[in-house]
């Protein structure tokens, strides 16, 4: 009953407009002030610690290496690359802009970054080529899915400091959900392409002009090679990799592309440090609440109803599939796996799932969340660029979403998709 109680206050708060983190943080102290006034007096303690920690340094430094990447130049190198990779195939720019956002993923580590970046340059270029508008931002917000999967992944590093699995497994167990997602959105692009006619017609393949725009890009596309190899070959930590990635993003953007100023440096700090600062505040104040989940022993409760429903794993993935896609609706990414890990991850511990599938699920599900109204934060950022209503947007991305959501069952019903390859680098 006194669960109910602290998720009734939460949703009040959040019904009458009050933002997020406070409306967590409000319910907690309504909650604490009637149970147990006693507790009150820790709540400042436990914010803090929920936000203190060394891992969430890699947040922000992610944050505005992505920045930097974009206003130095590396983002237009990238798709100038793509471009002539698949210029022989039925897609053309549709094509650009998955295999663009794949690596841009592996960069940013941030879905809405990967729709600004990739959607301010790629929508109205297709429109141009005879995209239809739907299609154009459908595409866009659909392949920028993966920026939260592909490693790096500004999720992730949440979700292991919640969950306290490896920053650096979580990476490698992300790449093959990722991956997947790019390569079905290819073949679904590729398919729609050749019925609908969008694609302009073919120009001849150069080999040459491949070369070059490879030699000008390479830069750019080592990037994300750079960050992965240093978090798994243990060069490195997620926070060190993420103070390379600016490092990098800086060398690159100043004295190699030469086209990063310090103005655009300052504007990536600001962006960066409000974008971090709100995220951090919701995970100080989620703190609070899962303390109170943790003292009422919801998730003890809650897989101890499961183990005497005796339900098999195949059926307790596929409802956590279902709670993550509706979740993924109403809530943000960051505030919906600090609200859903400590209560299910026991639960699908219990079950037979590890942590790393259970992440893996967690946030290819909540990726889908980013593309659907009435929350989905790719579909504003993508209106932003060309002004189309969200449903529409909306429309135009559900064909590609069927990939992600294909994807998401692979890796709930397949559990080496996500831990073979952790495993064999020796995580």
């Amino acid at each position: 009953m006194s669960m109910f109680i602290l998720l009734i206050l939460l949703l009040v708060f959040a019904f009458i407009g009050v933002p997020l983190a406070f409306a967590i943080g409000a319910s907690c102290i309504s909650y604490l002030t009637v149970a147990n006034p006693n507790f009150l007096s820790m709540i400042p303690q436990r914010v803090w610690s929920g936000a203190y920690s060394d891992l969430m340094i890699a947040m922000p430094l992610f944050m505005i290496a992505g920045e930097l990447m974009n206003k130095g130049g590396i983002t237009k190198r990238i798709i100038a690359f793509c471009l002539q990779l698949v210029r022989p195939v039925r897609g053309g720019l549709g094509e650009v802009n998955v295999v663009a956002s794949m690596i841009f993923g592996g960069i940013s580590g941030s879905s809405v970054a990967d729709t600004s970046a990739i959607g301010s340059i790629l929508i109205p270029a297709m429109e141009k080529e005879g995209y239809p508008p739907a299609a154009a931002a459908g595409i866009t917000v659909a392949s920028s899915t993966m920026g939260m999967i592909i490693p790096p992944s500004t999720p992730m590093i949440i979700y292991s400091m919640i969950s306290g699995a490896s920053v650096g497994a979580l990476f490698i167990a992300g790449a093959v959900p990722g991956i997947l997602i790019g390569l079905t959105q290819l073949i679904i692009v590729f398919i729609l392409s050749r019925r609908k006619g969008w694609h302009p017609e073919k120009t001849k393949f150069s080999f040459k002009q491949l070369m070059v725009d490879l030699l000008y890009g390479l830069p750019a596309l080592l990037m994300p090679a750079v960050i992965v190899i240093s978090v798994a070959g243990g060069m490195a930590t997620a926070t060190e990799s993420a103070g390379i990635a600016v490092l990098y993003a800086l060398l690159v953007g100043f004295f190699i592309y030469r086209e990063l100023t310090i103005k655009d440096v300052w504007e990536s700090l600001k962006k960066a440090f409000i974008s971090s600062s709100s995220i951090m505040l919701i995970i100080g104040f989620t703190t609070i609440f899962t303390w109170i989940l943790t003292i009422l022993k919801v998730p003890e409760t809650i897989a101890n109803l499961f183990i005497a429903a005796n339900m098999p794993a195949w059926m307790v993935g596929l409802m956590f599939v279902m709670l993550i896609l509706v979740i993924g609706t109403f809530i943000d990414v960051s505030p919906a796996i600090l609200l859903l890990t400590p209560i299910m991850l026991p639960v699908m511990v219990t079950v037979g799932y590890s942590p790393l599938q259970f992440g893996a699920m967690l946030i290819t599900g909540l990726a889908i969340g980013l593309v659907t109204p009435p929350v989905g934060m790719c579909l504003n950022a993508c209106n932003k660029i060309n002004r189309m209503p969200i449903i529409e947007i909306f429309k135009g991305a559900a064909p590609f979403l069927c990939c992600n959501i294909i994807v998401l069952l692979l890796i709930t019903f397949i559990p080496q998709l996500t831990n073979w390859l952790p495993g064999v680098l020796g995580f």
